[in-house]
């Protein structure tokens, strides 16, 4: 059976470069890989192509525009079909969820008729995004009069949902934290889900490959009706007192756990408010000015997330990543040049014309 690993995480936590390093790191490895974005344009995907260098044992797989193996996904199985039929050339599969999926649905489909004899889940990666865990961004909004509690819940439910459903918790963009916000951060994970089975570190975006694949915490458990992953069991560990042991795989408050594989569902036919769109511009952009008309936007209205690549010259592209108002904007050798600038957004309730106003406004472009 092929071992299938998912990399799940909030918008923004980090899984595009995580994987893009797991893939440097590979060795031996042949991998395939699933990537899946909450929009019409593939920028995650250009990235992990970009991180893979054309090697042929790494074969890349776009799902954009949608939620992966959800109701409404007719490549799924067929795609993972595909994979077992060249299972003599596949090692690992790696499945990159949206920021606004669960991982249950793929979990679902792995254990489905079409694919159970073919696949065994090798582990569920949630990655987060720490800084974030840390100032509160995930916590829920109690406040009866605060117009974006709405907000603050789903987020909040949708994140503690990942986490519930993960192996392995990896906290992401912890570079700049002390060995203080270490140890609440893994003590905000655990009062979220107390059975997460390891927690591990990454430093600049660097998951060890050893912590990330063929780790095997689930097996399968055949019936005559049903096929289902069965957590290995393990025992309980207090939460660590020193970080320190996590450079290795220092597994803390190990304990087998359930997955319920429906709970996707409730979110995908319940939550609409989730929304995504691409915005486009024909003018060269000054990158800090746009930078700042970012920030801006993200402080006034529900945006999340943003990202893509802007024109700042006619033979010339940076790439913009934004995680509400935390906006980077950065050289990418791989991006070739292109005749306009094109950036995704999502947010929750999020107003695409008010963007358009705002973006066209604080930068003196026109953006449609």
């Amino acid at each position: 059976m092929i071992p299938v690993t998912i990399v799940t995480g909030f918008l923004g936590s980090g899984k595009t470069t995580l994987l893009g390093s797991l893939i440097k790191a590979r060795q031996t490895r042949r991998l395939a890989l699933l990537i899946n974005e909450f929009g019409e344009v593939s920028i995650d995907g250009a990235l992990i192509n970009d991180s893979a260098g054309g090697d042929e044992h790494v074969r890349i797989h776009d799902f954009p525009y949608g939620l992966i193996a959800y109701g409404n996904d007719e490549h799924f199985i067929p795609t993972l079909q595909a994979i077992a039929e060249r299972r003599a050339n596949v090692d690992h599969v790696l499945i990159e969820t949206s920021g606004l999926a669960l991982p249950t649905a793929v979990m679902e489909l792995l254990q489905s008729p079409e694919l159970a004899r073919d696949f065994i889940l090798d582990a569920t990666l949630a990655v987060v995004d720490t800084p974030l865990l840390l100032s509160d961004q995930f916590d829920r909004d109690l406040s009866a009069d605060n117009p974006h509690a709405m907000v603050a819940d789903s987020v909040a439910t949708l994140f503690e949902q990942q986490l519930e459903y993960a192996d392995v918790v990896v906290l992401n963009k912890i570079d700049s934290l002390d060995e203080d916000a270490l140890l609440q951060a893994e003590q905000r994970v655990r009062d979220r889900a107390p059975n997460v089975r390891f927690l591990e570190l990454a430093y600049n975006a660097q998951l060890d490959i050893r912590l990330a694949l063929g780790l095997r915490l689930h097996q399968p458990t055949f019936t005559e009706r049903s096929h289902r992953f069965t957590p290995l069991p393990g025992s309980d560990t207090p939460t660590l007192a020193s970080h320190v042991r996590l450079n290795g795989h220092a597994h803390s408050g190990l304990a087998s756990h359930s997955h319920g594989l429906a709970t996707h569902k409730h979110f995908h036919e319940q939550d609409p408010g989730w929304l995504s769109f691409v915005l486009r511009s024909q003018e060269p952009q000054q990158p800090e000015k746009l930078k700042q008309a970012l920030i801006d936007a993200a402080k006034t209205e529900p945006l999340l997330r943003c990202k893509g690549f802007i024109k700042t010259a006619p033979d010339q592209s940076v790439l913009v990543q934004g995680v509400r108002t935390r906006v980077a904007i950065s050289p990418h050798p791989g991006q070739k040049s292109s005749k306009e600038s094109e950036l995704v957004f999502i947010g929750y309730h999020l107003n695409r014309n008010t963007v358009a106003i705002l973006l066209s406004n604080l930068t003196g472009t026109v953006w449609k």
